[in-house]
């Protein structure tokens, strides 16, 4: 390093500790970058790339921004998954022998982030730390701005940790070395998370009161993890860290990344937006922690009955209570985002404006409390009681801030009059002094008889009597002395004058940074109350979360559900909420589900397009709104707690991961039939049509009969296979719906009813119909259907004749009957067979009668 200037070489052994972020450089106004990380900043922030000189023959590449706009930069390498090492100069350049000292004060990572400016107000920004034995994993999941910690334990592979990672929604994870090399390139490639590493796993000694002593190993790893990286990471305190909760399995319905991604709970498949998903339907909350609780909810349903129907007893009495609750939104709407003050409190990066939103929010907890109190349930009541309005906080902040100081901390113009007797006689110098001057400008006019002259101030010269050129000569001899000449003009001052202006100078620079230390004093006294804000951060956000379900209830029409207590579904009129939300409600067609222990399987069949995800999505959106304490869309509603949703609905291949859609779609039916329990909710929508018919029927049965047999989990399992609708003679518990339609002058009407029975055919030419495909496409397709069915080879015959593949899966002892031929149907079987007598009219059915009498004649 010999060969560089002294600067270059300092720049060089910062970077070397920072090799896997972008070193911002501070140069006097402007953040700088060389070499390596000059040429790929230029590119990603579209800014200039130049060169210096750096004591080589070479010119060094190098690009900054400046050090006021830089947050804006930040952002963009934050958002794009990169990391930002910023380096400050840590002593006075006036005082400095040589290069002026530099350190990195904070490291930014996508999964640290602190500053407003790179968060998004309704969604955590979570960071996780894995450690892993033999058998089992560990996850520590950190939201830094809000200080919350949890923890996971679960038995898999790399596999399942990749997917737990994606569906807990990790901006950034934290692992060792050897997990890192299996990983890291998987998680970014896929589902963009930035992996770190970090080998020391001890619990550091200013964290020991967040883990408790007796907690698992495991758990333990990982939060000395993720401990040793935020100290490495953000080199101030971290106060606001909550006590590690331990997520436990028995208390919370388990949601796969493949459910969570196929019922779009938090997210839409198509544009990954959250317009669409059930989160969207039911954020009728109004503040930001009120919306990340909402969906921290959504993704973790409750299994305790207990705490579900305490949320549905406070939903049910806020819809009764429309004035009540109208009340409590607006009181609602003046509370800031208490957690992510607690956060910034604990950081250091808090502003005067920042403690007032504090203040205005402690401002607005008595007629929080004192609304809440006016309902009669006991919930409510206790949630208000153990509300702490922090009145000694509030008056604190009332009694030392400015209502509207400025966002500098370090300008003055924070702390109010009567709060400290040395900085009120400060700015009585200040203030007298000005007046002073102002006085003596009139002074000086009168006596000189120059209406123009004028006293001004810069930072160079300080006060002046400025007079132009033209009245020079009015100035009385010995009255002033020159300071500075000016084209048109010249400056004077006088001693009166110079002594003011010390007295003011030194007033208003001693006031300044007074102001800031009794600012600092502030924010330390606030530092005491983070972890009771941070539990009034929480009752409120809840609160909030129950008041939008009441909202969402009232206006869609929703039920309040029934706790099944046999393991009983039992839904009237069901809807699929986001579908009704989107559409006309009086176009949507609501349906029944029943199920229970001699009804467990639906085997659902009808032509695409008729609603069959619909109907399976329905079910499981209303069984997650019910655990997550809502009312839901139907007219009546009973439905048992599902321990985990497992859903295999949609085609979708995963081009990163070498997965073609058949693969997708096996290893999710694997996930589902590996963790499934009886108590789980099982949606499987068109199993095997990724292969060839005889492979997929046969898998779809084997499926099928595996869930019945092994299993017994609650199922819907729609399938255009038909021949599979033989089973509910086979399998005691399956029973056979369909989602009609009917043709009407040869084209396809879907009534999106569900009904028990079996459809006799797919009219799939019909939907490709109704896309619209060219009209000789579709006449040959009939033509070739038409073949098929006649055709003695043709699947459907094949499989008509014998049982060849369906009975692949059948008892050895049961072979003998495998070779016998069905009995070919007379006509008039095969007539009645496509009569639906659900839907005919009287006439219809005297037709269909006298039809059948002519045959049998």
């Amino acid at each position: 390093m010999a060969q560089y200037t002294p600067m270059i070489q300092q720049y060089l052994k910062i970077k070397s500790a920072h090799r896997d972020a972008f070193l911002f450089f501070r140069l006097g106004d402007f953040y700088e970058m060389f070499f390596e990380d000059a040429t790929r900043a230029s590119q990603l922030l579209e800014i200039t790339l130049t060169s210096r000189e750096g004591g080589t023959s070479e010119r060094i590449p190098m690009c900054g921004v400046p050090h006021h706009s830089a947050a804006n930069y930040i952002k963009q390498l934050v958002e794009s998954g990169h990391k930002v090492a910023i380096c400050e100069q840590v002593e006075d350049p006036k005082s400095a022998k040589g290069v002026v000292k530099r350190e990195v004060i904070q490291i930014i990572t996508p999964g640290t982030v602190m500053d407003h400016n790179l968060l998004k107000e309704t969604e955590n920004n979570f960071i996780a730390a894995v450690s892993y034995n033999a058998e089992e994993y560990s996850i520590v999941l950190n939201d830094l701005s809000t200080g919350e910690l949890k923890g996971y334990v679960f038995k898999g592979d790399t596999s399942m940790l990749i997917q737990e990672l994606q569906a807990m929604h990790a901006r950034e994870v934290i692992m060792s070395s050897e997990l890192y090399e299996q990983v890291a390139e998987t998680v970014r490639m896929r589902y963009q998370i930035v992996s770190s590493i970090q080998d020391q796993n001890e619990v550091p000694d200013p964290f020991q009161h967040l883990v408790q002593e007796n907690e698992r190993e495991l758990l333990k790893k990982a939060c000395g993890r993720l401990f040793h990286y935020l100290l490495h990471t953000q080199k101030r305190s971290l106060e606001h860290l909550q006590p590690l909760s331990i997520q436990h399995i028995n208390e919370f319905m388990k949601l796969d990344s493949f459910s969570k991604r196929n019922l779009e709970l938090v997210e839409t498949n198509r544009s990954k937006g959250k317009k669409g998903s059930l989160l969207w339907l039911l954020d009728r909350t109004v503040t930001g922690m009120g919306s990340r609780r909402l969906k921290q909810w959504i993704e973790q349903p409750l299994l305790v009955p207990a705490l579900i129907e305490q949320r549905l007893n406070v939903v049910e009495e806020l819809i009764q209570e429309f004035f009540v609750r109208e009340e409590l939104r607006d009181k609602l709407k003046r509370v800031y985002d208490l957690e992510r003050l607690a956060g910034k409190v604990s950081f250091g990066n808090i502003t005067a404006r920042d403690l007032i939103q504090l203040k205005q929010t402690l401002g607005s907890v008595p007629g929080i409390k004192q609304t809440l109190s006016q309902l009669s349930n006991p919930y409510s009541k206790d949630l208000a009681d153990k509300m702490d309005s922090h009145e000694e906080l509030y008056h604190y902040l009332e009694s030392s801030l400015h209502d509207d100081p400025p966002l500098s901390i370090k300008e003055g113009g924070l702390i109010k009059d009567g709060y400290h007797d040395e900085l009120d006689t400060y700015r009585d110098a200040s203030v007298n002094g000005k007046a002073w001057i102002a006085s003596l400008e009139q002074r000086e006019r009168s006596e000189t008889g120059i209406k123009s002259l004028k006293i001004g101030y810069n930072r160079i010269f300080g006060y002046f009597i400025e007079v132009t050129r033209s009245n020079l000569s009015l100035i009385p001899e010995g009255r002033y002395e020159r300071k500075q000449t000016l084209a048109n003009a010249e400056r004077f001052v006088t001693p009166d004058l110079k002594e003011k202006e010390r007295l003011i100078l030194e007033a208003e620079e001693k006031m300044v940074s007074l102001e800031y230390e009794l600012f600092l004093q502030v924010r330390e006294h606030v530092k005491s109350y983070i972890q009771s804000l941070q539990q009034l951060a929480k009752q409120l956000s809840e609160i909030d979360v129950l008041q939008a379900f009441a909202v969402v209830s009232e206006e869609q029409r929703y039920v309040k559900p029934v706790i099944s207590a046999d393991n009983r579904v039992a839904i009237a009129n069901g809807r699929h909420p986001v579908v009704e939300k989107v559409m006309d409600a009086q176009e949507y067609v609501p349906n029944d589900i029943y199920l229970n222990n001699e009804r467990s399987m639906l085997l659902i069949t009808g032509p695409n397009m008729a609603g069959k995800s619909t109907y399976m999505r329905q079910l499981a959106l209303t069984s997650v709104m019910m655990q997550i304490g809502c009312f839901v869309p139907a007219d009546d509603a009973e439905l048992p707690l599902f321990d985990q949703i497992f859903t295999r609905i949609g085609a979708a291949d995963d081009l990163v991961g070498g997965q073609s859609t058949f693969m997708v779609e096996m290893l999710e039916t694997r996930y589902a039939l590996n963790k499934a329990t009886e108590q789980s909710l099982i949606l499987l929508d068109e199993i095997g049509r990724g292969t060839s018919t005889y492979d997929g029927m046969a898998l779809a049965q084997s499926i099928v009969e595996f869930i019945h047999d092994h299993i017994g989990a609650k199922t819907l399992f729609s399938t255009h296979y038909h021949e599979l609708t033989v089973l509910e003679t086979q399998l005691s518990s399956l029973k056979n719906v369909y989602v009609s339609a009917i043709e009407e002058q040869g084209r396809l009407v879907f009534l999106h009813k569900v009904i028990d029975g079996q459809a006799d055919k797919s009219f799939g030419i019909h939907v490709a119909q109704l896309a619209e495909l060219p009209s000789a496409v579709i006449e040959r397709a009939k033509f070739i259907l038409e073949e098929f069915e006649s055709d003695e080879r043709s699947p459907k015959k094949a499989a008509n004749k014998a049982d060849t593949q369906l009975s692949l899966f059948i008892e050895e002892n049961a072979a003998d009957n495998i070779s016998k031929k069905k009995h070919e149907k007379s006509e008039v079987e095969e007539f009645l067979k496509t009569m639906n007598l659900l839907e005919m009219t009287p006439l219809d059915a005297m037709n269909a009668l006298f039809h059948l009498q002519k045959k049998v004649k």
